[in-house]
């Protein structure tokens, strides 16, 4: 019982990490927050995490990998087209922008572009959630019948500008440019493979 009050805090103060790393980004999430956010017993932090912010910042950013690629990986499970499957995804995103009020944004470009020159630990775990979200789409755009190496290209150009149209759209505080993101995917992806692919 001792091990699973201790996963849920656990638990409970990753969550809270990634919550207030959406909202606030990374450097302006503080540990006392994060604690307080979780509703947590004070010193829980440091006893679930003995190596600090940074742990835990990994720890949050390896579950909005996990919970993006779980997405992706769903969408392409149910019927359509590879279009379909990016529209359905980029369909989830667009919900949780307008829903937040364009508050809460991808956690994991959020800790890139705060960390990623400063802690080699957090740039390798978000290299590592945008390679877990990579793989699967290029995974499955083979299996439509792309080469190995274009379904690599495509997936990472459509993670690249999936991740640019979130940007702009909580920049502008409009889905526009995620919907705008979603037609130029869609027509991309869509078009009959011919002898003409990618490398």
């Amino acid at each position: 019982m001792i091990g699973t009050k201790g996963a849920q805090t656990s638990a409970r103060l990753v969550e809270s990490m990634l919550e207030l790393i959406q909202a606030r980004g990374y450097s302006g999430t503080g540990l006392n927050t994060v604690v307080e956010h979780a509703r947590a017993p004070k010193g829980s932090l440091y006893f679930h995490f003995p190596e600090g912010k940074e742990a835990l910042g990994e720890k949050a950013v390896e579950l909005a990998a996990e919970r993006f690629r779980a997405l992706v990986v769903e969408s392409a499970l149910e019927p359509g087209s590879p279009g379909d499957v990016v529209r359905r995804v980029i369909g989830v995103l667009d919900g949780m922008l307008a829903d937040s009020d364009f508050e809460l944004g991808c956690p994991v470009s959020v800790v890139t572009l705060e960390m990623g020159a400063q802690s080699e630990r957090l740039r390798d775990a978000c290299a590592n959630a945008f390679g877990s979200w990579i793989d699967p789409l290029a995974e499955y755009l083979a299996a439509q019948g792309h080469p190995a190496a274009a379904a690599r290209t495509l997936a990472t150009a459509v993670v690249s500008t999936v991740e640019g149209a979130m940007i702009l759209s909580r920049a502008q505080r409009s889905t526009e440019p995620l919907r705008c993101a979603a037609d130029v995917i869609a027509a991309l992806l869509d078009r009959p493979l011919t002898g003409e692919r990618l490398a």
